[in-house]
């Protein structure tokens, strides 16, 4: 039994990716799990700002901030469908960089959509078990554990393919959102009829004076935090090549019903936080509350509770849909190692799916999984590409001159311009609470990057091949084998040796003067009819005096000659027999890399253990 094929699955043939492809109906949920969940958290850190210092005028201020966000999600969403139009092979704003500003955009992008699409699973996770606790208060104490068994489910789940996630992830997202729908008509509903009233909280909970003078500056701050809502509009745009054929046209039709779908929720939900003059309370999310105030403690009120702790789980899977691809698109570049461009046994990139999950669940550690101190280190990465996406492809724009190219301009040129503002807004209003580190941490993926495309392009012109010049005229290949007994494995090696050179050499490193005696005397004995030569080691060590010899063979070498190094491995059908066997063969092999002219040959020898020879 294969545990690997247990765990994922059958595996999948490389002519079956067309299979694996997203339609519209199982698109929408796995792209827009995680801007449909920002719900959950956004009109929350938009409370949490502002009624510490405006109390019960906070909510008076409220569509202040909700508005102008949703006007710039409307902003985004259309100047994405036009990036997804131009680059259909995915890669959204590092794409659109790349092209149109420079490589320094291009990586300052890519760093800030790493950071953003990691940050998106550490607080899409942490937010659902927010949800769960406040449901069920007897968990808070294991928040971190829910969380990290949380973020290890979706990543065996996304590990067994698209397919297969997108449905599952599906229908709970399709459910969530008609739930969702069900709350905030039948809460207008109550509204209107005056059968709904704001909830009462005990007079200690709202400040008792509000602070005056600084109105414009926590406006700021809140927009800053419900901005949050802005998650999950690039991911559309990074994902073209996973939709079905055709691909552009499916990603635009999901990109404007994700819009559409947001705006209805999060707009519903801020109107209903307002009639309501929601307060988040320690435990208890607005969003719980308002569900609690609207039904009760009917079973719809579960079944929100439930649905959002699992949208928030499904809207990290917005990033392991979204990450793995930029990841290839900078393997393919050049810019990260090239491992990430390669896709598993259920054609997935799953590479890049586990370097989410490590990373995630570092943050989940580091931050205790509390939702508030990841927030800062959210909002900036977001912000950062959109403006670098919108300002390319105003220059593209420029650059073409093509039919309507004004009107385009002035969408991504307007887009910029807000979205820039709003990096900063964001950034500067976040730096104190945490945000600074994205200072250190985007510079540093971005020298990261740089470094290893260097690498990879110092290596290319090492490998590179002018002119083909074989050497004809090389004699056969020097061959000097590892002897310790003269036994079956070493019967093995001689008959390999035999098969590939003419010049054979055995070497036997000696620790034990009298077991190399012995070796000499059966090796006439048997008249082995290859030279036996013997170095002694008086300190026990083998690989340097083996190192030592070979350098001498080495340097003797004439142009284009080599010599090939045979060491035996013992292979049993038991993983734990390595425990036993292979670490000296391990070392030699390792030394043996550093030079330029020697190939190290590894022999397998196969041999079988049953229970019976415990018996012996």
């Amino acid at each position: 039994m294969n545990i690997k094929n247990v765990i994922l699955g059958k595996p999948l043939k490389s002519n079956e990716i067309a299979g694996e492809k997203l339609s519209r109906l199982w698109g929408l949920p796995i792209l827009a799990s995680d801007a449909v969940s920002s719900v959950a958290y956004a009109i929350e850190e938009i409370l949490l700002v502002l009624i510490p210092v405006m109390g019960i005028m906070t909510f008076g201020a409220v569509p202040y901030v909700v508005i102008p966000i949703l006007v710039l999600l409307i902003i985004l969403v259309i100047s994405y469908s036009q990036i997804i139009d131009h680059y259909p092979n995915g890669g959204g704003a590092y794409a659109v960089a790349k092209e149109n500003i420079g490589n320094k955009a291009a990586l300052l992008s890519a760093s800030a959509l790493i950071i953003d699409y990691i940050m998106t699973v550490a607080v899409s996770i942490s937010s659902s078990t927010a949800a769960l606790v406040s449901a069920f208060p007897t968990f808070h104490a294991y928040k971190i554990i829910i969380s990290l068994i949380c973020v290890f489910i979706i990543t065996l789940i996304n590990l067994r393919g698209i397919r297969e996630a997108s449905k599952i992830f599906g229908l709970p997202t399709y459910i969530f959102i008609v739930s969702m729908a069900i709350l905030i008509i039948v809460g207008l509903f109550k509204v209107m009829t005056g059968t709904l009233n704001p909830i009462e909280y005990s007079g200690t909970i709202l400040p008792q004076e509000t602070i005056q003078g600084i109105g414009m500056l926590v406006m700021l701050k809140a927009f800053s935090s419900g901005c949050s809502a802005m998650s999950g509009v690039e991911a559309v745009s990074n994902s073209v090549p996973s939709f079905r054929t055709p691909a552009t046209r499916n990603a635009k039709h999901i990109l404007f019903m994700l819009g559409g779908i947001i705006v209805f929720i999060f707009g519903g939900t801020s109107l209903l936080a307002i009639k309501l003059q929601v307060i988040p309370l320690a435990g208890h999310t607005v969003l719980s509350q308002i569900s609690s105030a609207v039904f009760g403690n009917s079973i719809m009120f579960y079944i929100i509770q439930v649905f959002t702790a699992l949208i928030l789980i499904l809207a990290a899977n917005t990033a392991y849909n979204g990450l793995p691809q930029l990841m290839y698109i900078l393997a393919h570049d050049g810019y990260v190692p090239r491992q990430f461009s390669s896709r598993g046994t259920k054609l997935s990139f799953s590479n890049g799916i586990v370097f989410i999950f490590i990373a995630a669940s570092m943050l989940i550690i580091g931050f205790k999984s509390e939702v508030h101190k990841l927030i800062p280190l959210y909002s900036v990465g977001v912000f950062v590409s959109f403006t670098i996406a919108q300002f390319g492809m105003f220059l593209k724009w420029r650059t073409l001159k093509e039919k309507n190219w004004q009107y385009k301009c002035w969408i991504n040129g307007f887009g910029a311009m807000v979205t820039f503002v709003v990096s900063i807004i964001v950034f500067s209003t976040k730096f104190i609470d945490g945000a600074w580190i994205l200072a250190l941490a985007v510079p540093l993926i971005m020298v990261l990057m740089s470094v290893t495309h260097k690498h990879y392009s110092y290596v290319g012109t090492q490998l590179s091949l002018d002119e083909f010049n074989p050497y004809n005229d090389v004699s056969s290949t020097q061959c000097i084998m590892l002897v310790h007994d003269i036994n079956k494995p070493f019967l093995k090696a001689i008959n390999y040796a035999n098969s590939i050179s003419n010049n054979i050499t055995a070497l036997h490193i000696c620790r034990h003067p009298e077991h190399a005696k012995a070796l000499q005397k059966q090796w006439d004995d048997l008249k082995v009819p290859v030279k036996l030569e013997i170095i002694e080691t008086p300190y026990r060590d083998i690989i340097k005096p083996m190192d030592d010899y070979l350098w001498a063979r080495e340097k003797a070498l004439k142009h284009g000659e080599n010599i090939s190094v045979i060491t035996i491995k013992f292979v049993s059908n038991h993983w734990y027999d390595a425990i036993l066997h292979n670490q000296t063969t391990y070392f030699i092999s390792h030394n043996l890399s550093k030079h330029k002219n020697i190939s190290t040959v590894i022999l397998p020898f196969h041999y079988n253990l049953n229970k019976s020879f415990l018996n012996r």
